[in-house]
């Protein structure tokens, strides 16, 4: 019998999720989702974890509205001068010592992290030289699919695992632990105005005999949880949707819900990336109006344009192309590469040119400046992707075959003797922005079947997004959270 092992990758916009199984989030749930939820899926889920992951757990981040209800119990009439001075200073220190602790612990928990940040950048210009498109809307998340690919390499070994690190640009699974724990922490925390989060779970089916040491390994490094379940039943697929909601805040419910296992599934490995925040500068609502995107085929589409003027912010004039960047208030950025008129995107990624451009930022370069004109379209897009052929253009090949495959790490061959192969990798993504902020996330599924200085006067630089462009999101340390292209929007 074989094994097959299929690949799924969704993310949504903006960003992504992270919690634990059946057991807490690290992150509530938002109102909207949970009235989604399922509760019947909800419980079962619950039933079936072996063990959920422990999340470091950080002070809770003080907001805005803590400080507002605190100062609105406070009255100065009633208090007199003297004592209404205390009190708000009261208040104050009160607020920043929260502050500081959290933000103190966030910086210990990201010190820990030890990755090779040119190993991902590598892994992403490949992705997005395999995936990128330049006449669908195509959303990658390179962060959640090098975390996935990561924890793969953890279930194989010989020349399966090899031809996976040498994608991920690294040499032994000791680095890709590194790595993936580098990604991990240096993602990982929340703000008054938004959250990252990442979660990972492996699900087994009842009654195969897998290696523990593998199991501990994934939960100590990747934080995975573990679930044992019936497979090929609507109850279990039912589950797995359920946990995919809870971590990626229910923006994939439609790509959580195509997730199916068979009743000779023996393993399926789940990766999950959420992103939400809200724009530093965000756009007026009233400032929004209607105007005319021409897609990629030349088609006319009236939609919705958001409109923000900068008076100083960075951009990069490249070869027949602009790129500027708007931040979050939470540090992360979403950078925009606008093709010059009578430029391409099928141009501009023939040759790298797009990852190279939206990487600037983070090259060391002096980057000039200007008085920024905003006109970016309200957008919702996605993507869903096959990935076998591109993984295996991108030499990985031996887990595809039965012959040649290799995954003694994850099941223990003395007790079971049958073969393992990936049969699928699916990737699907979304990402949304308005004129509050972004949102967007992702998720990976492994399947395992058995089978018998500026100048006073300051250019203006329009970044009228009109036609189609490309952007990246990244974290608070340039990290690729989401890589996309945008050639339609209707």
């Amino acid at each position: 019998m074989k094994r097959v092992f299929a690949l799924l990758l969704a993310a949504a916009m903006a960003f992504a999720l992270c919690a634990c199984g059946g057991g807490d989030t690290m992150i509530r749930d938002d109102e909207e989702d949970t009235a989604k939820k399922d509760p019947v899926a909800a419980q079962y889920l619950q039933e079936l974890a072996v063990k959920l992951a422990e999340y470091p757990e950080l002070p809770a981040m003080p907001s805005t509205e803590e400080l507002d209800k605190a100062f609105s119990t406070i009255d100065y009439d009633k208090m007199g001068a003297d004592a209404y001075e205390k009190a708000q200073e009261k208040i104050w220190e009160d607020w920043d010592a929260r502050s500081n602790a959290y933000y103190d612990a966030l910086k210990a928990l990201r010190s820990k992290g030890a990755g090779n940040p040119a190993a991902f950048l590598h892994f992403t210009r490949a992705a997005a030289g395999a995936l990128l498109s330049a006449e669908d809307n195509i959303v990658l998340s390179p962060a959640n699919l090098y975390l996935a690919l990561a924890m793969l390499s953890e279930t194989t070994d010989g020349e399966s695992r090899a031809q996976i690190l040498s994608l991920l640009g690294l040499d032994d699974t000791e680095l890709a632990q590194s790595a993936g724990n580098y990604i991990w922490r240096n993602l990982y925390g929340e703000t008054s105005t938004g959250r990252t989060q990442l979660a990972s779970s492996i699900w087994l089916k009842e009654g195969v005999p897998y290696n523990e040491e593998t199991l501990a390994t994934l939960a100590q490094q990747y934080l995975a949880s573990t679930f044992s379940a019936p497979m090929g039943e609507k109850k279990t697929d039912s589950a797995i949707a359920e946990w995919i909601n809870e971590n990626t805040g229910g923006l994939l419910r439609d790509a959580s819900g195509s997730i199916e296992t068979k009743p000779e599934t023996v393993m399926m490995l789940l990766s999950t990336l959420y992103f939400k925040d809200q724009w530093r500068d965000e756009f007026w609502e009233k400032e929004t109006k209607k105007d005319t995107f021409t897609a990629a085929d030349g088609a006319q589409q009236t939609v919705d344009f958001m409109h923000l003027t900068q008076d100083r912010a960075d951009y990069c004039r490249g070869e027949n192309f602009t790129v500027a960047q708007l931040s979050f208030r939470g540090g992360q950025t979403m950078r925009f590469l606008l093709p010059d008129e009578g430029t391409t995107l099928e141009r501009l990624l023939a040759d790298d040119t797009v990852v190279g451009g939206l990487m600037i930022y983070d090259m060391g370069v002096s980057l000039p400046s200007g008085k920024l004109v905003w006109s970016v379209p309200k957008f919702d897009v996605s993507s869903d992707l096959e990935l076998t052929d591109a993984l295996k253009a991108l030499g990985v090949t031996d887990v595809f075959d039965f012959d040649k495959s290799d995954f003694s790490p994850l099941i223990d061959e003395e007790k079971f003797d049958e073969s393992v192969a990936v049969m699928r990798v699916q990737h699907a993504a979304r990402v949304k922005i308005d004129e509050k902020g972004c949102e967007a996330a992702a998720f990976t599924a492994v399947r395992a079947d058995a089978q018998s200085a500026a100048p006073e006067d300051l250019p203006v630089v329009e970044m009228d997004l009109n036609r189609p462009f490309a952007f990246m999101i990244t974290g608070v340390d340039g990290l690729p959270l989401f890589l996309g292209t945008v050639n339609n929007l209707l």
